[in-house]
């Protein structure tokens, strides 16, 4: 069981690793925020992958029957709110602070945005379905060992993105307020750019 969690651990960490439009919301929030949204964003997404993991898990063809069924819509929903998060980079203050919607949002908004644009995308089913055929135990999965792959994922997820977390954080004490500003900037041009991918993918 143990070797499970620590295997499951190494799935979660690995899915999360890849730089994308989730790895910069989470470091632009750190950034801008500071790392309790930072943090928060990164346990939003760990969820969502732990619920993926779950589904590939346990074999729930009727949820991931319905996700794939609404991918066009989830895919479209996630790409004008990567828009929308990409546009909103380029407003500022006349001080130089950060922008409206960015200053009030809370690490429960963070968590719960994360979450939802993360679950915007069905085929992490598949990657999880893919990576999971070799951690099937003999005897195949039941509810213990599919809670600790599951747990397992969440964990390495979390792992990942409290390091990411960390490693902004430190920067972003050694930066002066227009150089955040200027790779806020930056951050937000990116993230547009996966929206539009996100809308092309959706229509």
């Amino acid at each position: 069981m143990l070797l499970l969690i620590i295997k499951a651990a190494g799935l979660g960490l690995v899915v999360a690793a890849p730089v994308g439009p989730m790895s910069l919301l989470c470091m632009r929030r750190t950034l801008m925020l500071g790392w309790r949204q930072g943090l928060a964003s990164g346990l939003g997404i760990a969820t969502a992958d732990g619920a993926y993991a779950a589904v590939a898990a346990l074999g729930l063809a009727g949820v991931s029957a319905f996700l794939f069924s609404h991918q066009r819509g989830l895919h479209i929903a996630a790409g004008v709110l990567l828009v929308w998060l990409g546009v909103a980079a380029f407003r500022t203050d006349g001080d130089d602070r950060p922008a409206a919607p960015m200053r009030q949002i809370g690490w429960p908004a963070a968590y719960a945005g994360a979450l939802l644009l993360t679950l915007a995308n069905p085929p992490t089913i598949i990657t999880f379905a893919a990576i999971f055929t070799a951690l099937t135990p003999p005897s195949g999965f039941d509810a213990a060992t599919a809670a600790a792959t599951v747990g397992g994922v969440f964990a390495g997820s979390a792992l990942w993105w409290c390091g990411l977390v960390g490693l902004v954080t430190l920067f972003r004490h050694a930066l002066g307020a227009r150089a955040r500003r200027w790779i806020d900037r930056a951050a937000g041009l990116v993230l547009a750019a996966f929206g539009l991918l996100e809308l092309q993918r959706g229509l």
